[in-house]
């Protein structure tokens, strides 16, 4: 009995390793993502569009396994900012709605970015939200500058960018829902939390080292002064 004990506690201990390295490993990618995306200025999401958001969220490699019409799901991170820096991330997970233009089992880098204080209010709540439904949501801009080009984060609470197969483009991500992933937060965090409570409350992990690091590197302060705000008149 002893050694089926042993067994047991060995075992449980090898899952909770590859939980760990499956874990870090995502955040490793989540990071290389919004590197090799900001990597391309002329191509990339706007600097101004990153600065002024409040919060980020970045999903490596969502799965999608229908022809065509919907079937999504991936896991990725949220961070928003916190006393002029990016919090610890938060495991989410996104799950159907469609990208539109992906087909077949390809998958697909997407990146949000939450652009007003009413949307970062539905990333911290304790349940799932409908991109597109719930939250407003339009395809982000890109190039160097946007705030000439469009208007879109004035009115929409996430922008949404996708890549797959090197291409890259702002597409509206609707019909998916983000919800928080309490079982990779226990995993970070060695407890269950919620997003809200991770990134209110935890210290970031050493995993998430690399993301925060490039996040920082690409959008060390933010932008409050022309930050969109629906909620604001815009100065004349």
């Amino acid at each position: 009995m002893y050694i089926i004990f042993l067994l047991l506690i060995g075992a449980l201990t090898a899952f909770g390793a590859d939980d760990k390295k499956e874990v870090t490993q995502r955040l490793q990618n989540a990071s290389t993502v919004m590197h090799e995306i900001m990597a391309t200025p002329e191509k990339g999401i706007p600097g101004d569009l990153l600065d002024s958001a409040h919060c980020v969220v970045i999903v490596p490699g969502l799965k999608k396994g229908a022809f065509i019409v919907g079937a999504e799901f991936g896991k990725g991170f949220a961070t928003c900012r916190k006393n002029g820096a990016w919090s610890a991330p938060a495991a989410v997970r996104v799950e159907g709605g469609s990208v539109g233009f992906q087909i077949g089992g390809q998958e697909t880098d997407v990146v949000m970015l939450v652009m007003n204080e009413s949307g970062a209010k539905r990333l911290l709540s304790n349940t799932k939200f409908t991109i597109g439904g719930d939250a407003s949501v339009a395809a982000g801009p890109l190039g160097r500058n946007a705030t000439a080009a469009t208007d879109a984060g004035m009115k929409a609470e996430i922008l949404s960018y996708s890549r797959s197969r090197g291409a890259f483009a702002g597409i509206a991500l609707k019909g998916a829902t983000l919800r928080p992933d309490m079982e990779n937060n226990a995993v970070l965090y060695g407890s269950r939390l919620n997003t809200k409570e991770v990134i209110d409350g935890q210290k970031p992990s050493p995993e998430a080292a690399p993301l925060l690091s490039e996040l920082t590197r690409t959008s060390p302060r933010e932008n409050t002064a022309d930050r969109p705000n629906p909620d604001r008149p815009n100065k004349k």
